[in-house]
């Protein structure tokens, strides 16, 4: 009984100690995943968890994000998880997603993971169109996008047909133009079997680098109203705070930099910006919900963080992150190296397989054609010598009956003819006689000539014959393979004792490696800046080549709008924010204050 009580009493124990939990989902870009969290955890104790699970270091970029009313919220990071205004039913759902964006992705992305992320993010905000892009950036882009997906193009794997399922274009931009989905694919495939040799992290960079300079690359839309009760924009990204008219999200009317702002607050639905010049009077926007306002705030406090952060020495941690991805890189590249050289020595070895195929396949053929030469030859020189053999007894054949004429011709010579009538048939006889040997001796002569020229012939026939068993001799006694340089056959990557140069690959970076790589990582960075103008002039030849299947009638507003500051020269994004900041901080106030529709 005591046992029983002992045993309900350490089980009751047992269950209150256990802590209640709770399901979370979460979606990232390319995969979902459940948790079991705790009651108690706050926002920051599933983000850690979140991160650890991808292996991801540069979390200052990300959040979790949900959706209340129709508003995107983030998940905040010292609030419990449940005292969020977030669903209850199980599991509760959060979308891990770049909550900031990079000024320069290249020098600040520094893990795959990181760089894989955003990359499919920025691409699915193409591909939406929440990003703005050109049609034949989008041709660009799509190209990097399959290099990729699929590696190196390869015409024998990659054929006609094959991204006919692919999602690679904004649906605008395949409206504009009356191409069908053929015509698509190969300027695209032109395009990606330039790509050749970019791994998979290149070319999503490459992508990248080219979709931050998009307009509307990593702002975030808010609609605003001035002390007027005008209707704008404001949007919020990695440079600054940018004012927009409501039908012109590319262009905006006024920037400010971040450098530029001191202080940003709001109460209730007003929202300040107080500028770090104090002489100048600060400007008030109001927003429709005040739940907008805080997700401003908190956007605007992120990206200044990371805009401040950005102009000091990177943390310890991050120039840690930094090395080691440089040496990630460097074991990458010369890792790559290595698989080429393979590469190019198995391709080596099946080249010189095949010619010696080839070679070996010819030679077996002339040895062939050699055996029947020589049996034709033995036939012929059989049919010539019986023909001879046949010849010559004829010949002696004619020469005996020649001689019995002439013997008959004599005897019937020394025979009396007693009268005159059978001296006359006699004579006749005998000239006949004559006339047959006469005869008999031309068939012989000529006999005798053809025998002679049977004999040569069958002579001739043998030197041929000859000639042919020289030959096959020859060709029997050839090498089968030709005196080249050894080509050492590829050996399986899998077997420890293989060596390229004869000695094995080092990882030991030195200082003199490491300035060898910066050296590499300049040079790079110099070929990149030359072969910009290159790009835009395909670019700039693709628009071209299509704007004459362009349907006019199907352009969008902001296609319109591209297409203005294209001819004023400033579709790019950055050199439009310059050009407004270059305004003095005053008559930028000014001008916002009293703009009005």
């Amino acid at each position: 009984m005591a046992g029983a009580i002992a045993s309900r009493m350490s089980f009751s124990s047992l269950k209150r100690k256990q802590p209640k939990t709770f399901t979370v989902r979460i979606v990232t870009m390319d995969a979902e995943m459940e948790f079991n969290c705790e009651m108690k955890w706050k926002g920051k104790d599933l983000f850690d968890l979140v991160c650890r699970t991808l292996g991801l270091r540069e979390t200052w970029f990300f959040g979790l994000q949900y959706t209340i009313k129709d508003t995107v919220a983030w998940l905040k990071m010292d609030k419990k998880v449940l005292d969020h205004d977030v669903s209850k039913e199980e599991p509760v759902t959060f979308h891990f997603l770049a909550k900031f964006y990079p000024e320069n992705a290249e020098e600040e992305l520094v893990q795959e993971i990181t760089q894989h992320l955003f990359f499919l993010q920025v691409k699915k905000q193409i591909l939406d169109e929440k990003i703005y892009c050109p049609p034949e950036a989008s041709v660009l882009l799509a190209s990097y996008a399959v290099q990729a997906k699929y590696g190196d193009y390869d015409p024998s794997v990659h054929k006609r047909g094959f991204l006919a399922q692919e999602e690679l274009l904004p649906k605008r931009v395949i409206n504009l133009y009356q191409m069908t989905p053929e015509m698509w694919e190969e300027r695209i495939t032109a395009w990606y079997a330039e790509h050749r040799g970019r791994a998979r992290d290149e070319a999503e960079m490459e992508y990248l680098k080219i979709a931050q300079d998009l307009e509307m690359y990593g702002v975030n839309y808010f609609a605003i109203r001035n002390k007027k009760g005008t209707e704008l924009l404001l949007g919020v990204d990695a440079l600054g705070l940018h004012i927009y008219d409501p039908e012109n999200r590319l262009t905006p009317k006024i920037s400010f930099p971040w450098n530029e702002i001191r202080n940003i607050s709001y109460s209730d639905k007003e929202f300040t910006i107080k500028p770090l010049d104090k002489k100048i009077d600060v400007f008030k926007f109001n927003s429709s919900k005040l739940r907008v306002n805080k997700l401003i705030l908190q956007l605007c406090i992120g990206n200044h963080d990371l805009f401040m952060r950005r102009r000091k020495a990177d943390s310890l941690e991050v120039q840690q992150m930094k090395a080691q991805a440089r040496e990630e890189k460097a074991r990458k590249q010369m890792e790559r190296q290595r698989l080429a050289r393979e590469k190019q020595m198995r391709e080596e070895a099946e080249r010189t397989r095949d010619e010696l195929e080839r070679r070996l396949l010819q030679m077996k053929e002339e040895a062939t054609m050699a055996n029947e030469a020589l049996m034709r030859s033995e036939e012929t020189a059989d049919l010539l010598a019986e023909k001879a053999q046949i010849t010559e007894e004829e010949a002696k054949l004619l020469a005996q009956k020649a001689a019995e004429a002439e013997q008959e011709m004599q005897r019937i010579k020394a025979t009396a003819i007693r009268t005159e009538e059978e001296k006359r048939l006699m004579e006749q006889k005998v000239l006949e006689a004559e006339v047959l040997a006469l005869k008999m001796a031309e068939e012989s002569e000529r006999r005798a000539k053809e025998a002679d020229q049977l004999k040569q012939d069958l002579q001739e026939a043998r030197e041929a014959e000859r000639r042919a068993k020289q030959k096959l001799l020859e060709i029997a006694t050839k090498p089968t393979y030709p005196p080249m340089n050894p080509v050492p056959a590829p050996l399986p990557p899998d077997i420890p004792s293989f060596n390229l140069i004869g000695d094995s690959l080092s990882f030991d970076f030195k200082d003199t490696d490491m300035k060898r790589l910066s050296m590499e990582i300049e040079k790079e960075k110099v070929e990149y800046m030359e072969k910009s103008k290159h790009l835009q002039e395909q670019l700039n030849e693709l628009k071209t080549e299509i704007e004459a299947l362009k349907l006019k009638e199907r352009e969008t507003a902001l296609d319109i709008l591209h297409n203005e500051n294209s001819d004023r020269g400033g579709s790019s994004k950055h050199n439009t924010i310059k050009k407004l900041t270059l305004q003095s901080a005053k008559s930028r106030v000014a001008s916002l204050k009293s703009s009005s529709r």
